[in-house]
């Protein structure tokens, strides 16, 4: 007798996945979503008045002007669509040329002597001795209240005619006369006021200087090194992303400087920016043709130039930065 083979039950047929790779997440009760739903709701209620705000007075402000950029409007008729005429007629004006390079001396003399006052100021607050709290208050007080119009008033009159500065210039028989009824004269009157305000960059110095160990400077004395060459090879480095932040902060910001250039420069009327536009910064030679030009087309225009600008030299500072900026864990 032949024994009983049994098979296998047949696979045809069969609706079965086979097993799954990995865990089977369970199903999220419904209880569960409709709390998220409600916790996103929650969020974005808080964060609409952000969001309102951010749509109302930047996202759209920039839109309307990056299209005001390439129309004639005045403010009072309807735009008009011109194109490219607004950039074309700023690279031929011999004012707005001007205004560049007035500019660019600011910032490229402005903010080095500011943050060198900064830094070198932060070197002596450093080191502990008696008052120091008070002399810190003291040098950072200026930053507080130097951009106010009410201080910008004040420099105007020190360095007018007959004032402060023109006398003490007399004592030593200089016979400059008044630096602000110069034009040669009244951009370092304002070159001044900007040093002056070396408050901020000096507390972020000071923070960077705070954490610079002192060991390294305990072994450099002991190689005998001086303080010339401690200063050189063991604080700057370890500053160095501090002195980026405030070399870039503050190229930033003397860019858009404005209302001490306006200010000390005479006001409103035909002497806004300066004698001779002295002191016509871009974004005063901006304000002239927005609002006493009625421009707004072409105004718009040199904000955007000034946008563009702006970000060029920041991605500039930002690919150079990998050559002297030194971290903490030995990277660049």
């Amino acid at each position: 007798m032949g024994s009983a083979v049994t098979h296998a039950p047949a696979l045809e047929g069969r609706t079965d996945p086979g097993p799954r790779h990995g865990p089977v997440k369970p199903p999220r009760p419904d209880g569960l979503k409709r709390r998220g739903r409600r916790e996103n709701l929650a969020g974005y209620l808080f964060m609409s008045p952000w969001i309102a705000g951010f749509l109302l007075l930047t996202a759209g402000p920039m839109a309307a002007s990056l299209y005001f950029a390439f129309t004639d409007y005045n403010l009072f008729d309807a735009p008009r669509w011109i194109g490219l005429d607004n950039f074309s007629e700023m690279f031929g004006d011999p004012r707005w040329r001007h205004s560049v390079r007035i500019t660019l001396w600011y910032v490229v003399v402005g903010t080095p002597i500011k943050l060198i006052a900064a830094l070198g100021v932060a070197l002596l607050l450093a080191q502990k001795r008696r008052g120091q709290a008070f002399y810190r208050a003291a040098f950072y007080a200026p930053s507080l209240i130097g951009a106010s119009v009410s201080v910008a008033i004040v420099w105007k009159a020190i360095f007018s005619d007959d004032a402060v500065v023109d006398r003490t210039q007399q004592l030593f028989g200089i016979d400059a006369g008044g630096w602000t009824g110069d034009p040669e004269l009244i951009i370092y009157s304002l070159g001044a006021l900007t040093v002056w305000q070396f408050g901020a960059p000096m507390v972020i110095f000071l923070a960077g200087l705070k954490q610079v160990p002192r060991e390294l400077y305990e072994a450099a004395d002991v190689d005998g090194a001086g303080k010339l060459r401690q200063f050189w090879n063991i604080t700057l480095p370890m500053i160095s992303p501090v002195l980026f932040f405030n070399v870039l902060l503050e190229t930033i910001h003397s860019f858009q400087i404005f209302s001490s250039a306006y200010i000390v420069g005479g006001g409103a009327g035909g002497n806004a920016c300066g004698p001779a536009d002295g002191t016509m910064v871009y974004t005063c030679y901006l304000y002239v043709q927005g609002f006493e030009n009625s421009r707004m087309g072409l105004a718009s225009a040199m904000a955007w130039m000034l946008l563009v600008a702006v970000a060029l030299v920041t991605a500039v500072l930002f690919w150079s930065q990998k050559r002297w900026v030194h971290y903490e864990e030995g990277g660049r």
